[in-house]
C-alpha cells in the first residue's frame, strides 16, 4: 500500500494541475477525524442515510430476500418500482457485501434487524483501510456473536475480483455514504459496469446518492465552522510527512471547498499560501508551488433522480426502488443486475 501511495503522490504532485487522491484521506488519524465529521451539525449526509436505513429496514430485508418484479416507471422516472409480494421460501439466503464499510455505524442498523428476523445472510465488509476493516470485524464479533462475517482490506476495483469466487447465493452489494460521488460520470459508469460484470443476474446493488439541494447546505458540509473538515484535508499532507518523509507545513496551505450547482460537483482543494518548495525524502524529489496554486483532493458529486436512473441504465442495471429521508436530502436506491 505504501508503494502505491508513493507512486500516486509522485504522479499527482508532478501533474498540472496538482492532485492527490481522496482515497488516502483514511489513515488512522484520518479515520478518527472522519468520525468527528459525521457528527457535525453541518454534515447532513450521515444523519440522512442513517434515517433511511432505520425507517426502511423491514422493506430492505424483504427486497434482499425476495426476487423483485419491476413495474413501469412513472413518466418522470422517479417513482418507486413495485416489488412482488410473495411467500419467502428457503432459498432466500443472501450475502451482504459492503464497499467502503468504515466503522459500520450505519450498517449496524440493518444487521441488528436482519438478525432479529432470523435472516439467512453473511456480511462481508470491504474497505481500503486495514484499521477500519479489522476494527469493524472485531466490533461486530463482540456485538453480534451470532453474525457470520469476514472482512476484506482492498481497493474497490481489486475487490471486484473477490466477488467472482464467492458462493452461489444471491449477492447484495452495498455502496453507501455517497461514495459514488467521488467519481466523475465516466469513472462512475466504468466502476458500476465492472461491478455488474462480477455479479449474476438478479443480484442487487444498493447505492447511496447525495441529492442536489440548497448550495449553501452542501458547501457548509465541506467547510464546517469548527474546522474539522479543514483538518481532515490537511491531514493528507501530514500523512505524506509521516509515511514518505515530506516536509509539508500545513500552516502554509489553506483548505478551499467549492460547489457548482450546474454540474453538482463539490470539490475540495488545498491552496499553497505562498511560493514554496516541498521536499519528500521517500520520493527523493522536491515539488515547487506557486502562491495560491491548488492541489485538488476530492470531488463529491450531487445528483438528481433523472441522472441516477440514467446512470443505472447505462451501467446495465434496472432500478427497483428508491428510499428517501424525510427531507429528501439523500437517496439509497436499489438496483437489480440486468440480464444480457
Amino acid at each position: 500500500m505504501r508503494q502505491l501511495f508513493a507512486q500516486d503522490v509522485q504522479t499527482g504532485l508532478s501533474a498540472n494541475p496538482k492532485r492527490l487522491s481522496s482515497r488516502y484521506f483514511y489513515d488512522e488519524r484520518g479515520n478518527r477525524l472522519f468520525q468527528d465529521i459525521m457528527g457535525l451539525k453541518e454534515y447532513y449526509l450521515t444523519r440522512s442515510e442513517f434515517e433511511i436505513l432505520t425507517r426502511h429496514q423491514a422493506a430492505l430485508l424483504h427486497l434482499f430476500r425476495s426476487r423483485p418484479i419491476l413495474a413501469e416507471e412513472s413518466q418522470r422516472q422517479v417513482a418507486s418500482v413495485a416489488v412482488e409480494d410473495h411467500q419467502e421460501g428457503e432459498d432466500n439466503a443472501f450475502e451482504l457485501i459492503e464497499f467502503g464499510a468504515g466503522d459500520g455505524l450505519k450498517i449496524k442498523v440493518l444487521l441488528r434487524h436482519f438478525l432479529a428476523q432470523r435472516a439467512s445472510f453473511r456480511y462481508v465488509p470491504i474497505d481500503i483501510s486495514a484499521d477500519a476493516v479489522n476494527g469493524l470485524v472485531a466490533d461486530l464479533r463482540a456485538t453480534f456473536p451470532e453474525l457470520e462475517t469476514e472482512g476484506v482490506q482492498d481497493e474497490y476495483f481489486k475487490a471486484l475480483d473477490y466477488l467472482k469466487t464467492r458462493s452461489q447465493v444471491r449477492k447484495v452489494v452495498l455502496f453507501l455514504g455517497a461514495n459514488i460521488g467521488n467519481f466523475n460520470e465516466v469513472e462512475a459508469i466504468q466502476f458500476l459496469t465492472s461491478l455488474r460484470r462480477n455479479l449474476s443476474p438478479d443480484d442487487l446493488l444498493m447505492i447511496g446518492f447525495d441529492l442536489k439541494k440548497d448550495p449553501s447546505l452542501i458547501l457548509a458540509a465541506y467547510n464546517d465552522a469548527s474546522g474539522v473538515t479543514r483538518d481532515f484535508n490537511l491531514n493528507l499532507l501530514q500523512r505524506i510527512n509521516r509515511e514518505l518523509g515530506g516536509d509539508f507545513n500545513p500552516d502554509h496551505f489553506q483548505h478551499y471547498p467549492t460547489y457548482d450547482p450546474t454540474s453538482g460537483e463539490a470539490r475540495s482543494f488545498l491552496l499553497s499560501r505562498k511560493h514554496q518548495t516541498v521536499r519528500i525524502a521517500g520520493l527523493d524529489a522536491a515539488f515547487e508551488f506557486e502562491a495560491w496554486e491548488p492541489i485538488h483532493t476530492e470531488i463529491s458529486r450531487k445528483y438528481d433522480l433523472r441522472t441516477i436512473v440514467r446512470l443505472a441504465q447505462q451501467s446495465g442495471y434496472q432500478v427497483v426502488q428508491h428510499f428517501f429521508d424525510r427531507q429528501q436530502y439523500f437517496v439509497d436506491t436499489v438496483w437489480r443486475v440486468g440480464r444480457e
